[in-house]
């Protein structure tokens, strides 16, 4: 026997109502478009422009500056604000680097003291690393030494030569512990900064996981604190490449070689004023170099990987 069944008919419609409700209720609209807005804020559009076009953008102001910069010396050379002995023209320190040049003699001044320079910063890089994390981590150690960091890095790298001398003698020695007195505590000083600046719950979230010691430390700490530790190592090479010329400047023997110091203290002794003002252009162009190729780039990609730098 086969049953039939009756529907009502104020329930089918109160059934078709319910199933588009969904659809009718007023603020559906409101919340697709904040989703959408939502997901437009986490997709990141990156408008490429032609390389060179991105050349020229990015080298144009420094070429005006650089420009601007030769243009008043040429006047200052050409209305003689000093004698030209003094005060040479920017033809003359050319010409004087293309002497230099032609003699072979150049490259060898500059891979001297860039050589030493690395090798030096990478010993301060290993000891200032060891010596920050001690004094971030033990409060005791940070109550002993931290104020002996933060004066030893506003004493002038120069004062610890005399010293070096006494201790060293003339030789390489004393050059490589005049740049690790004058770059450690940057790179120390740096390092704990970055970790003070590290969230609490980051390091709770951590031992939860198990990341203890060593493993904390390479996993957690050194991550969390690598923008105020990368700004410590920027600061560890500009102490470290000036305490090299300080070194340099006051350290001549022929066992050690010819160094960009030792060719400005040349060029001092000398009294030529072409070569000195050569001298301390070629340290200024490889303390910028050494900045634009290598440590502005893992800055950028460091700050763009925690959403502090943004393409556009």
């Amino acid at each position: 026997m086969a049953s039939t069944e009756t529907k009502d008919p104020s329930t089918a419609a109160a059934k078709g109502k319910d199933t588009t409700a969904g659809t009718d209720a007023p603020g559906a609209g409101d919340i697709a478009g904040l989703e959408a807005g939502l997901d437009a804020l986490e997709s990141r559009v990156v408008d490429r422009q032609p390389w060179l076009r991105t050349v020229v953008s990015k080298a144009f102001p420094p070429l005006v500056a650089i420009v601007i910069v030769l243009g008043l010396w040429q006047l200052a050379y050409h209305f003689e604000l000093k004698p030209h002995y003094l005060l040479p023209s920017p033809v003359d320190v050319g010409r004087s680097l293309q002497q230099k040049w032609l003699e072979g003699t150049l490259l060898s001044f500059v891979w001297t003291s860039v050589s030493r320079g690395a090798l030096g910063f990478v010993a301060s890089v290993a000891i200032g690393t060891v010596l920050g994390l001690i004094v971030a981590q033990v409060k005791a150690v940070r109550a002993a030494i931290g104020p002996i960091l933060s004066g030893l890095q506003s004493l002038p790298s120069v004062a610890w030569v005399p010293a070096a001398i006494i201790w060293f003698g003339l030789s390489d020695a004393t050059i490589y512990a005049v740049v690790l007195l004058g770059a450690v505590p940057s790179i120390a000083n740096g390092l704990v900064a970055g970790v003070d600046q590290i969230s609490p719950l980051y390091l709770r979230a951590g031992r939860t996981i198990g990341a203890t010691g060593l493993a904390g430390v390479r996993h957690v700490l050194l991550p969390a604190a690598l923008p105020g530790y990368i700004a410590g190592l920027k600061q560890g090479w500009a102490f470290s490449w000036r305490s090299l010329m300080a070194a340099e400047l006051i350290v001549n023997a022929p066992d050690l070689g010819t160094g960009l110091g030792q060719l400005l203290e040349q060029g001092r002794e000398l009294q030529d004023m072409s070569w000195v003002l050569a001298a301390i252009l070629l340290i200024l162009i490889v303390g910028i170099g050494i900045e634009l190729l290598i440590f502005a780039p893992v800055e950028r990609r460091v700050l763009r990987s925690r959403g502090l730098l943004v393409k556009s």
